[in-house]
């Protein structure tokens, strides 16, 4: 209970550095070569999107860490792949 005190309480901090984080990750994926293939478009996109919608309806920070934690991730592998 007092880690969602302390991460409601620094929500805009988080807010930022999440919109930072995921936009920059999304973007950059999908200029590495997302963009050639609808299916991996659509796997960064997809979570982008829900990330960055989460945060401007004000959800719970506990959706909006899972959900950006999962887009990071989804990310991260996509990326990595096509650096490979």
């Amino acid at each position: 209970m007092e880690n969602q005190f302390v991460s409601e309480q620094n929500r805009f901090a988080i807010i930022s550095g999440l919109i930072l984080l995921v936009g920059c990750l999304g973007g950059l994926t999908v200029g590495m070569g997302a963009i050639n293939n609808v299916f991996t478009l659509m796997l960064v996109v997809f979570p982008t999107m829900t990330t960055l919608s989460l945060l401007l309806a004000v959800a719970p920070m506990v959706w909006i860490a899972r959900v950006a934690l999962a887009t990071v991730f989804v990310d991260a592998v996509l990326l990595a792949y096509f650096l490979l």
